[in-house]
């Protein structure tokens, strides 16, 4: 089948074998989004004179029936089709003839590909914001109904002052209010436009780049064209951080139900359905989904290292080099929504061990306490320290278990309600309805 760049010579079949490589498996994602920039291009094609009224009115409607042909994962990239371009742009031309083929005035499949991946990504992370959420809603439930519950915390591995899982719950709750901070930032420098860059230089047709940017619900464009193209690599690896971010946070708390669920602390316990057995030893009931997202989400965050060795050494301007991004970019974002929807999962039903504190083997938690007691007491901390120290060597010591923390954020005044309160802020500076309003139009 002939490609949209090919004149007299016909291309190699191992070359363009290894040239498309993943690419049409890649562009199915990003057939909808395709379909919705090019009917942002046509509107402006009309308005510029380079589209008639009618023939406009024609391809939106054809272009409609390929949007939800695409939305019904119907759409496929026939073989000999070199990419999603070449497919919607032939679609339309066999429907409608040579009309199909003036959808691709003043633009170039270099500034199509880049549309398109901010389209996709934008609705992955709001995907990822959303899921993101979820899990905080419910560590942030569960800090406050298990707020007195105490729990060993550590330092070095090595039991040290009291904590509780009010805290332990609420601490992953902010880090991905943190995490969502990044995703904000991601997600403003996703939602520009660079449609009209066409291959990295402009166009000598009078693109109207304002119109095209408002009907995609873009907060601004990317202004300069070369820039435009300068950004493929940049946007992913952006958007990669946020990802890795809060891959980072879900790999922890991981890592802290692996550990808290094992029989030598035995801190919380997952529901038996929640577990897997083994096939030799009958009586384990293992943490496998924990143990499968820490594997995921460290996987993920690796993702920006992987985008940054892929552009690390490109000057400005295009290079095939930037499609191999798809291949590492575009799954990561269902890979940590699954492991997200997982984690809230479990959270939501995990068993917690109220009595953990009551094992003598935690008694040196409450230390700190006893020095603080007898400072508070008018005893100098050098020799409040020394004094309890003394007794631990001497096994005289003898705990109070009493806490008594009343400082922000400590164990008895942990601002959930503040937390709660900066994530909502983050969560308010997205333009998601924006965007969904404006695809909502550009599809009547």
């Amino acid at each position: 089948m002939t490609k949209l760049w090919e004149k007299s010579t016909q291309v190699n079949a191992k070359i363009e074998a290894f040239t498309i490589g993943r690419d049409r498996e890649m562009d199915v994602f990003l057939a909808k989004y395709d379909v919705l920039g090019s009917m942002a291009h046509i509107r402006m094609l009309e308005s510029v004179g380079l589209l008639q009224s009618d023939e406009l009115d024609s391809l939106l409607n054809e272009l409609k029936n390929i949007y939800h042909l695409a939305a019904e994962g119907k759409f496929e990239i026939e073989k000999g089709v070199e990419d999603v371009h070449s497919q919607v742009e032939m679609l339309l031309t066999r429907k409608l003839g040579d009309i199909g083929k003036k959808i691709h005035s003043g633009r170039s499949r270099n500034d199509q590909v880049l549309v398109d991946l901010k389209l996709f990504t934008r609705t992955e992370i709001a995907k990822t914001v959303s899921a993101v959420t979820g899990l905080f809603d419910v560590l942030i439930s569960q800090s406050n109904r298990y707020k007195e519950v105490l729990l060993p915390g550590y330092t070095h591995l090595q039991v040290a002052m009291p904590s509780s899982f009010g805290l332990w719950f609420g601490a992953y709750a902010e880090s991905l209010a943190d995490d969502l901070q990044l995703l904000l930032s991601a997600w403003k420098i996703t939602n520009r436009n660079p449609l009209g860059s066409a291959a990295g230089y402009g166009s000598s047709f009078p693109l109207n780049r304002q119109l095209t940017t408002d009907l995609l619900g873009f907060d601004s464009m990317n202004y300069n064209v070369v820039y435009a193209q300068m950004g493929r690599g940049k946007m992913e690896r952006t958007v990669a951080n946020a990802l890795a971010s809060v891959a980072a946070t879900v790999a922890k708390l991981a890592f802290d139900a692996c550990l808290f669920t094992s029989q030598n602390f035995g801190f919380i316990r997952l529901p038996d359905e929640f577990t897997t057995g083994s096939s030799i030893m009958p009586h384990k009931k293992n943490p496998d989904v924990f143990e499968l997202t820490r594997a995921k989400c460290n996987k993920i965050q690796s993702l920006p290292q992987q985008i940054m060795m892929i552009t690390n050494n490109l000057p400005s301007g295009y290079f095939r080099d930037l499609q191999i991004i798809k291949e590492v970019f575009i799954p990561a974002f269902a890979e940590l929504t699954d492991c997200l929807e997982m984690t809230t999962l479990m959270m939501a039903q995990v068993e917690i061990n109220t009595d953990i504190l009551k094992d003598s083997r935690y008694d040196y938690l409450f230390s700190v306490e006893e020095v603080n007691r007898l400072t508070l007491s008018g005893v100098p901390f050098r020799d409040a320290y020394k004094q309890v120290g003394l007794e631990i060597e001497a096994g005289k010591f003898s705990p109070v278990k009493a806490i008594h923390h009343t400082h922000q954020g400590s164990i008895g005044n942990l601002c959930n309600d503040e937390i709660c309160a900066y994530k909502n802020d983050v969560i308010a500076q997205f333009t998601f309805k924006k965007v969904s309003d404006a695809e909502i139009k550009l599809l009547k």
